[in-house]
C-alpha cells in the first residue's frame, strides 16, 4: 500500500487564501494606521496569590499606541500604586505579590485601551481572581455500621475551591480503592455501594481534593465503614436473646434496582453549546444493577458519545442545540429496573458568524463593518467608536449605524477610527475591534522578488502576489517576459492576488509577472516556477511471513526528480526503528536480522524530498511453533476414562492445526511417553480411554505449519484400578527345536497391558487330530515353554491364556504347532534328464512321501556338475552346482550347461531340518555348439604382393572344429571396401601365406572357426603391403627437398592442433570417429557383430576410451587420398606412433586415444620414416 503525501489543490490554495487575505489587508507599519490588539489575557484570569500577576495587553499601530487601563470601570492610576508597573512599549501590568502584595487586593475586572491619532483599540473584560484551596472544615466521622447487601454513600462535600478539585478516594497507604460496577465515585465526589459486602469493611476510606493550581492536596479525616454479615448477626443476636425470643435476621435479599442519584423520576440540566455535557445515573440494588442510557425520539449521536464510570456517566461532546432533548437511564437487575429522565437543554453564549473586518479606503471611499453573532438567547449587539458607545462618540457624517452594520459613504481622512462591536447575553458576550483607515496610497508589491516557487508535476502550484494600495489595487498575471495576459479556465485568480494554477504540468515552468495598478500608480514583480518529477516508489516492500530466527529483507526502490534529493526513513509500526544492530538499512532495501516475536508489525518506507513525501507499507508475520499448552485439568474420572481439558499457548501467527496427547505410565514405565490420541486444534477438551493398573499423566503438544510445540507440563496423576486382563498373548507359535519336543513361544504382556499385578500365563496344548485332553500348565511372566517326549513332527493345538491377581483373560484364540522335524528319510526317484539344448537340459523326478519327509517340506536341491569336455577329453577340477526348487515340484531347469560335455546330477528332498538323501547320480552329455572366436591372429611378414597371417585356435572349440573361415577385401584411399573374398583352411592349419596381393594395399581381415553346427564368433585385422624401391626411392628424393620439409612443418602443426581438439572432445564425452569407420569397413555378410564377439587382434570397438591394442589402424580420416601425388604420400610422416615390428608385423595406435599400451614384440628405436609413416595412414 502506498500513500502520496501531497496536499490537495483545494485544502493547500485555501490555507494560502486564508493567511494571505489577512496579510493583504495589513497595512504596512511604515503607514498610518489605527491601533490593533495584538495579545490579550483571558476573560476568566484564574493567578497563583503566591506568584506575580502579569496582565497581558499588547497592541501595533502608527504612530506607536499608548495604553490606559481601568479596573471595575473606573481608571486605575498605576503611577500611584508601587506594586503596580507597566512594562516599556507595552500595555502589560506586573503586579509584584512576591514582594509583600496581596493578590486578593487586585481582585477585579481590568480593561485595557491602546490609544493613538488614528484612533483607540480596547480589550475584553480581564476578571482577575486568585486561586484557592480551603482546608476542610472539621466534622465529626461516626462509623457506618452497614448490613451486608444493603447499599451505602460515603460523601465528601470538598471545601469550594477555585478552580473547583479533583476529587479521588484512597487508604492510608496511598493506595487509590478499586472501583467497579459495584463500587463507584459519582461526579460530586461522593462514594456509592450499590451493595456492599465483607471486604468492604476498613477504617481508611479517605477523600482527597486536589488543586491544581496551586498544586497542593486536602485530605479529609478517614471514614469507617463496618459490614455485617448474616452469620455474624446471626451469632450476635442469638447470644443475647433468650430462647423464648425470636431471633435470627434475615438472610441476603436481593432487591431491585433504586436509584441512589439523581433523585426523583425526572431532573434537568443545562449545558452551554461547545461544552463536554455529563450525566450520571448510580444505582443500588443486589445483585448490582447495569445501567444503559437512551435519548427518547432519537438517537445518540455518534463518534460523540462516551461512557464512563462503568457506564453510570453518559459523556457528549462539543454539544450543540441539536442534543437538547429527554435522556434516560435505566437501571436493571434480575428482580426488576427502575429509571430516570433528564431534561437536557442546551444554550449557547455568543459566537460570532460574521466578525467585522478592518477596511482600508482611499477617500471619497465607500465600505461597510458587519458585525453578526448568535446565541441561546440571541445576543444584543452594541457599537463602540474608539471606546465609547457609538450614541455619545463624535459625529461622522460619513458613518450610519444600521443595527449589525455601519454604513459609510464619501469617506475622508478624518473618518480613520477603531470600531468595537459588542455582542453579549445572559451566558457572555464577544468583543471585536475593526478599524477604518483612510489613505491615498499606490500599488505596494509585498511578495520578494523573483522569489522560486517548486511544485510537483499534477499538483496545483499557488504563486503569491501579497500587494497594498489604496485604492485596491488590481492585479494582473502574465507568462514570461512579453507574455499575454492570463486569462482561462486554467487558472485561478484569487483576491489576495495570488495566481492558482491547479494541475502544473512540465511545460507550466517559466516566468511569471504581477503587475499591480491603481490610479496612483503601477508596480509589477516577477516569480519563477520550477515544475518537478513526482518522487514514486516503483518496487514496494511486500508482505512477508517469516520463521522466528529467520533473515528477511524489504526493498524500496525509489524514482524521483534528478533536481531534488530524497531521503529515505523506515518505521515500524508508525514509530521509529529498535535500535537494534539486527536492523540493517541499506540504500533501497531494510534487512532484519535473526528475526524474533518482537519484529511483528508493519514496516513502512518513507520518501520525502523538499516538495513531496510517498510511503510504502508491508506487514511482517513472524510465525514459529506454537507455545506449549498449559493449564492442564483431569475432570470426570472414572474408572475407564477422564476428561482432559488445557489453555492453549500462543499460536505465534500460524494456526494450530492439531493437539497431540501423550500419557506417561508411572507404574511401569516411568519417564517413557506414549502416543495417546489426537485432536483437531479447535478443540480445547478430549475424552479418554483408559487401561486399568495405569499411573496416568497427561501431557499435550500443539502442532501448526511450522512445526511442533515443546510439551507442556505434565497433568497431575492418576492411577486407575486393577481388573483381569483385557488381551491375551499374541503371535503365539508352537516349532520343535528337537526332534522330541515342543517349543511354544508368544510376546508378553506389557505392564501396560497386565491390567494389574500379579501377570502369569496359562500355557495349553494337545495332539491335534487325537482325541486327547488339554494338558494345561502356568507359568510366570514369561515367553517361552517347552513341551518334551512329542511325536517327531506331529501337529499340536496350542493356546496361551494371560491372567493376573484379579483374574483371567478372555478365553484364547487356539493356533497349530508342530513338534521338531528330523531329516527326511529317502531319496526322489525316476530322475530323468532331458538335454533341449547344448547350454539347457530339464530334469524330472518322482516325489517323495510326505511321511518320509519328516517335517515341512521346503522343496528338492539338484547338485550337478562337469565331468569332462568331450573335445579335450581332459578331466578337469569337479565343481559342483546347486539349485534348488521350492515347493512340492517333480522338475527343474539347469540352465548355462557347456557345450559338448559331459555331467552328472542328483536330486535330495529338502525340510526344515536339513537334506535328506542323494539319489543315485545321472549321466547327461551335451551337445556341440559354435566354437568362440580363434585366440588370436597375427599378421606378418609384409611384401609387395604376400602377407602371412598366424592364428590360435579358439579357446572354447564347443565341439569337433571342422575348418577356418578367411574372408579379406582391400580398404582404397577413400575408405572405400573392395570385392571380398573367402578362403576355407582346413582345421589343422595354424598358419597361412596370402600370395598375389596388390602392393602398397590395406586389406582387411574376417576370421573365425566351424563346426558342424555353424560358425563362431570372428575377429578381424588389417595390414599393409609395401610399396616397391622405386616409389620408395623417389619418396625418400622429395622427403630431402625444403619446400616439402617446410610443407610438412606446416602439415604437422595442423595435426597437432586436430589432436588436441580430438582429445578435448573425448574428455567431454563426444565420440572419436574410429567406430564409424570400422562399421564402414566391416564385413557385410558379418554385420552387426556383438560387442561380446572376439574381434581378430583383440580390437574391440564396444568403448571408445580402451586402448587399443597390437594390430589396430590408424584413424581413417588421416589416411591418403587415391588421387594424391607420389610427393603427398608423406604428408602424415610425423606425429603418427604407427610403425612396423623387426619382423615386419604391423603395429598400429590411434594418436587421439586418452591412454598408449607398448606395442607387443620388439619397437624400433629409430624413428620412422616417412615410407613407413604413409604405410600407417594407407
Amino acid at each position: 500500500m502506498m500513500k502520496k503525501k501531497i496536499m490537495s489543490a483545494s485544502k493547500a490554495s485555501l490555507v494560502l487564501l486564508l493567511c494571505q487575505m489577512v496579510s493583504a489587508l495589513d497595512v504596512p507599519l511604515d503607514l498610518s494606521q489605527p491601533p490593533t490588539i495584538t495579545q490579550q489575557s483571558p476573560k476568566d484570569y484564574i493567578v497563583d496569590p503566591r506568584e506575580n500577576i502579569v496582565i497581558q495587553c499588547e497592541a501595533k499601530g502608527k504612530p506607536p499606541p499608548s495604553f490606559s487601563w481601568t479596573r471595575n470601570g473606573t481608571h486605575f492610576d498605576i503611577d500611584k500604586d508601587a506594586q503596580v508597573t507597566m512594562k516599556p512599549n507595552s500595555g502589560t501590568l506586573v503586579i509584584n505579590i512576591m514582594n509583600g502584595g496581596k493578590a486578593e487586593a487586585y481582585e477585579g475586572v481590568y480593561q485595557c485601551t491602546a490609544r493613538n491619532e488614528r484612533g483607540a483599540a480596547i480589550s475584553n473584560n480581564i476578571v482577575i481572581r486568585p486561586s484557592r484551596s480551603p482546608l476542610w472544615t472539621k466534622e465529626k466521622l461516626e462509623p457506618n455500621q452497614v448490613r451486608e447487601g444493603d447499599s451505602l454513600v460515603l460523601h465528601c462535600r470538598p471545601p469550594v475551591g477555585l478552580p473547583p478539585p479533583i476529587i479521588f478516594w484512597m487508604d492510608n497507604a496511598f493506595q487509590r480503592l478499586p472501583q467497579s460496577e459495584r463500587v463507584s465515585q459519582g461526579l460530586n465526589g461522593d462514594l456509592y455501594f450499590s451493595n456492599v459486602q465483607p471486604e468492604d469493611t476498613r477504617e481508611d476510606y479517605i477523600c482527597y481534593a486536589r488543586f491544581n493550581h496551586t498544586q497542593t492536596i486536602q485530605q479529609k479525616q478517614p471514614i469507617s465503614v463496618k459490614v455485617f454479615s448474616m452469620d455474624s448477626l446471626n451469632d450476635t443476636i442469638a447470644a443475647n436473646l433468650s430462647d423464648t425470643d425470636i431471633y435470627g435476621a434475615k438472610p441476603v435479599t436481593e432487591r431491585q434496582p433504586v436509584l441512589l442519584t439523581p433523585t426523583g423520576s425526572t431532573s434537568t440540566k443545562v449545558e452551554l453549546r461547545g461544552n463536554v455535557l455529563l450525566l450520571e445515573c448510580i444505582a443500588a440494588g443486589l445483585p448490582t444493577p447495569v445501567i444503559r442510557w437512551i435519548k427518547e425520539g432519537g438517537e445518540l449521536p455518534a463518534n460523540r458519545t462516551f461512557f464512563e464510570n462503568f457506564k453510570k456517566t453518559l459523556k457528549i461532546v462539543d454539544v450543540s442545540e441539536a442534543d437538547s432533548g429527554n435522556y434516560k437511564c435505566i437501571a436493571r437487575n434480575t428482580l426488576g429496573s427502575a429509571h430516570h429522565v433528564i431534561s437536557v437543554t442546551v444554550k449557547a453564549a455568543p459566537y460570532w458568524i460574521t466578525a467585522p473586518r478592518n477596511l482600508v479606503l482611499s477617500p471619497g471611499e465607500d465600505g461597510t463593518l458587519i458585525c453578526r453573532a448568535n446565541g441561546n438567547p440571541k445576543p444584543d449587539i452594541s457599537w463602540l467608536a474608539n471606546g465609547v458607545p457609538i450614541a455619545i462618540a463624535p459625529e461622522d457624517p460619513s458613518r450610519k449605524v444600521d443595527g449589525d452594520t455601519i454604513i459609510f459613504s464619501q469617506v475622508q481622512e478624518r473618518s480613520s477610527a477603531v470600531y468595537q462591536c459588542n455582542a453579549s447575553n445572559e451566558y457572555g458576550y464577544l468583543l471585536a475591534n475593526a478599524f477604518v483607515n483612510v489613505l491615498a496610497e499606490p500599488p505596494r508589491i509585498l511578495t520578494a522578488a523573483n522569489k522560486l516557487y517548486q511544485v510537483i508535476a499534477d499538483s496545483p502550484a499557488l504563486l503569491d502576489c501579497a500587494y497594498f494600495g489604496s485604492p485596491k489595487p488590481e492585479i494582473e498575471w502574465f507568462k514570461g517576459v512579453k507574455g499575454s495576459i492570463l486569462r482561462g479556465n486554467e487558472y485561478v485568480f484569487h483576491d489576495n492576488g495570488t495566481l492558482e494554477i491547479p494541475v502544473a504540468q512540465k511545460d507550466s515552468s517559466g516566468t511569471y509577472t504581477c503587475v499591480a495598478r491603481n490610479e496612483l500608480g503601477k508596480i509589477q514583480n516577477e516569480v519563477q516556477l520550477e515544475v518537478k518529477d513526482p518522487t514514486m516508489i516503483i518496487k514496494q516492500p511486500e508482505y512477508k511471513v517469516i520463521q522466528r530466527y529467520g533473515q528477511v529483507s524489504f526493498e524500496c526502490i525509489i524514482k524521483h526528480d534528478s533536481t531534488l534529493l530524497p531521503t529515505v526513513i523506515w518505521l515500524k509500526d508508525n514509530g521509529e526503528l529498535p535500535g537494534d544492530e539486527r536492523f540493517l538499512v541499506g540504500k533501497d532495501n531494510l534487512t532484519i536480522m535473526n528475526v524474533t516475536d518482537k519484529d511483528d508489525g508493519t514496516y513502512t518506507c518513507i520518501v520525502n524530498t523538499t516538495l513531496d513525501s510517498v510511503s510504502a507499507s508491508a506487514v511482517l508475520t513472524v510465525v514459529a511453533r506454537p507455545n506449549p499448552p498449559f493449564d492442564l485439568e483431569l475432570t470426570g474420572q472414572l474408572e475407564r476414562s477422564v476428561e482432559l481439558s488445557w489453555v492453549p499457548g500462543d499460536e505465534n501467527n500460524s494456526p494450530i492445526t492439531n493437539f497431540v496427547i501423550e500419557y506417561e505410565d508411572g507404574l511401569h514405565e516411568p519417564g517413557v511417553w506414549h502416543h495417546q490420541t489426537e485432536v483437531p486444534g479447535t478443540q480445547t477438551t478430549v475424552q479418554l480411554k483408559l487401561s486399568p493398573y495405569v499411573n496416568y499423566s497427561f501431557r499435550v503438544i500443539a502442532v501448526n505449519e511450522i512445526g511442533r510445540s515443546q510439551p507442556s507440563e505434565p497433568s497431575e496423576q492418576y492411577l486407575t484400578k486393577s481388573a483381569n486382563p483385557d488381551e491375551n498373548p499374541s503371535n503365539v507359535q508352537g516349532i520343535g527345536s528337537e526332534p522330541d519336543n515342543l517349543v511354544i513361544t508368544w510376546e508378553s504382556l506389557t505392564g501396560f497391558q497386565s491390567n494389574g499385578p500379579g501377570l502369569q500365563y496359562k500355557v495349553s496344548w494337545r495332539q491335534k487330530d487325537v482325541d486327547d485332553e488339554w494338558t494345561s500348565v502356568i507359568v510366570a511372566n514369561v515367553s517361552k515353554y517347552i513341551v518334551s517326549g512329542t511325536p517327531t513332527f506331529v501337529p499340536y493345538e496350542i493356546k496361551v491364556q494371560a491372567l493376573n491377581d484379579l483374574g483371567y483373560a478372555p478365553e484364547p484364540s487356539e493356533v497349530i504347532g508342530h513338534s521338531g522335524e528330523d531329516l527326511p528319510m529317502v531319496a526322489p526317484g525316476n530322475v530323468q534328464v532331458h538335454v533341449i539344448n547344448s547350454t539347457l537340459a530339464k530334469v524330472h523326478w518322482d516325489t517323495v512321501p510326505l511321511k518320509t519327509v519328516r517335517g515341512h517340506l521346503q522343496g528338492y536341491k539338484v547338485y550337478y556338475w562337469k565331468v569332462q569336455s568331450l573335445s579335450r577329453r581332459s578331466k578337469r577340477h569337479v565343481e559342483k552346482k546347486i539349485l534348488t526348487f521350492r515347493g512340492n515340484k517333480t522338475f527343474g531347469m539347469l540352465p548355462g550347461l557347456e557345450p559338448y560335455s559331459s555331467y552328472k546330477l542328483n536330486v535330495r528332498v529338502v525340510n526344515g531340518k536339513g537334506e535328506g538323501p542323494a539319489s543315485p547320480d545321472k549321466v547327461f552329455k551335451t551337445p556341440e555348439g559354435v566354437p568362440s572366436s580363434p585366440s588370436f591372429l597375427k599378421i606378418t611378414n609384409p611384401t609387395l604382393d604376400s602377407l602371412t597371417l598366424e592364428w590360435g585356435s579358439p579357446t572354447h572349440p564347443n565341439g569337433v572344429l571342422t575348418s577356418y573361415i578367411l574372408k579379406f577385401q582391400p580398404i582404397n584411399n577413400t575408405h572405400e571396401l573392395g570385392p571380398l573374398v573367402e578362403i576355407r583352411i582346413p582345421a589343422n592349419e595354424s598358419s597361412l601365406i596370402l600370395k598375389n596381393l596388390n602392393y602398397s594395399t590395406r586389406y582387411k581381415f574376417y576370421f573365425n572357426a566351424q563346426t558342424s553346427v555353424g560358425s563362431g564368433s570372428q575377429i578381424t585385422e588389417e595390414a599393409v603391403t609395401i610399396m616397391d624401391e622405386a616409389m620408395a626411392s623417389r619418396q625418400v628424393d622429395i622427403a630431402t627437398q625444403g619446400w616439402f620439409i617446410g610443407l610438412m612443418c606446416a602439415v604437422a602443426l595442423l595435426i597437432l592442433i586436430l589432436l588436441i581438439v580430438c582429445f578435448i572432445r573425448r574428455n567431454k564425452g563426444g565420440k572419436y570417429p574410429v567406430k564409424e569407420k570400422e562399421d564402414a569397413h566391416a564385413d557385410p555378410e558379418i554385420q552387426p557383430m556383438k560387442e561380446d564377439d572376439g574381434t581378430f587382434g583383440e580390437y574391440s570397438d564396444a568403448e571408445d576410451h580402451k586402448p587399443l591394442k597390437k594390430g589396430s589402424r590408424t584413424p581413417s580420416d588421416r589416411t591418403v587420398k587415391k588421387e594424391d601425388s607420389d610427393d603427398s604420400l608423406v604428408d602424415y610422416g610425423e606425429g603418427v606412433n604407427g610403425q612396423f615390428n623387426e619382423d615386419g608385423s604391423f603395429i598400429g595406435q590411434y594418436s587421439g586415444k586418452k591412454e598408449k599400451e607398448p606395442a607387443e614384440g620388439n619397437e624400433s628405436s629409430e624413428a620412422p620414416s616417412p615410407v613407413n609413416a604413409m604405410n600407417s595412414f594407407v
